[in-house]
């Protein structure tokens, strides 16, 4: 059964408000927030409420707004569902302040990590639904966070300079010490406009291309390519891996997507370059 009216402006007023707390660093329970829910609604599952959730996940994904940890993405929601939280979206100042504030803080690269617990698996390809219209095409929102902390220099040079260390345990680990030795910051000692960032090695002492994209936020959320990055990764698909850090500042985790980055991902055009010849 759908969720009327009421019951979607319940939920997303109640996830933006836990939102809100979990981008300013502040404790909350998800269970004490689902059950005052559940007085508000038409007698909806915590599996249906769990659904939901994961619902407006995607729309705050396709507003280019963090999403809460532990509710997974799920495209495909109601057209109503989008509108609602657009709408409440506009009014939250706070939630403005906060997500600004985290997309923009300067970041350092984490001390004392296991290497060892640091892989993890990448998000599978889906692709969606074709629609007739986007209900968020013409919804204007203030800013797309999401864009702001990848233009974050301090988290994105933190991210590079962790997978330096990364890949020179994981060399080590493989006996390759004079490998590891030779990985290179190329970013930093030949300029950014390689299409990679870090140069590392195979076992067997083939060249390696890192590509480092670097979030504070969840494994499903998006990143941004640029083209010299996507050509690359089509170039040199043999050797082109792109490594996604993500929950950076808590317990950093990577997958590597390797080869052409369009077999992983799907590639939306997010600006147009308007030129005259």
């Amino acid at each position: 059964m759908d969720w009327s009216r009421e019951e979607a402006e319940a939920i997303v007023a109640d996830y933006l408000q836990m939102l809100t707390l979990e981008l300013a660093g502040q404790n909350y329970s998800k269970t004490v927030h689902r059950r005052k829910l559940q007085e508000k609604l038409q007698d909806r599952s915590d599996a249906s409420i769990e659904f939901k959730h994961g619902n407006i996940s995607a729309v705050m994904i396709d507003l280019g707004i963090p999403y809460i940890r532990g509710y997974k993405p799920r495209s495909n929601y109601q057209t109503l569902l989008a509108t609602v939280v657009a709408d409440q979206v506009r009014g939250k100042t706070t939630l403005d302040k906060v997500a600004l504030a985290a997309v923009e803080q300067p970041a350092l690269v984490p001390a004392l990590t296991d290497f060892a617990k640091v892989k993890s698996d990448a998000p599978q390809k889906q692709n969606r639904a074709a629609e007739v219209s986007n209900p968020l095409l013409f919804n204007p929102i203030k800013r797309d966070y999401l864009e702001r902390e990848a233009q974050n220099m301090s988290l994105g040079l933190a991210g590079e300079e962790f997978i330096v260390q990364f890949e020179h345990w994981r060399l080590i680990q493989l006996g390759q010490t004079r490998l590891a030795d030779k990985v290179d910051h190329v970013s930093q000692s030949k300029g950014d406009g390689l299409g990679y960032d870090v140069l590392s090695f195979d076992g067997d002492g083939k060249e390696r291309f890192i590509e480092v994209k670097t979030t504070t936020f969840g494994r499903d959320t998006p990143f941004f390519v640029a083209r010299g990055e996507l050509a690359l990764s089509h170039g040199a698909k043999d050797q082109f891996h792109l490594y996604r850090l993500f929950e950076f500042r808590r317990a950093p985790r990577l997958f590597d997507l390797k080869g052409s980055l369009d077999r992983h991902c799907v590639l939306d055009p997010v600006t147009y370059r308007a030129s005259f010849g």
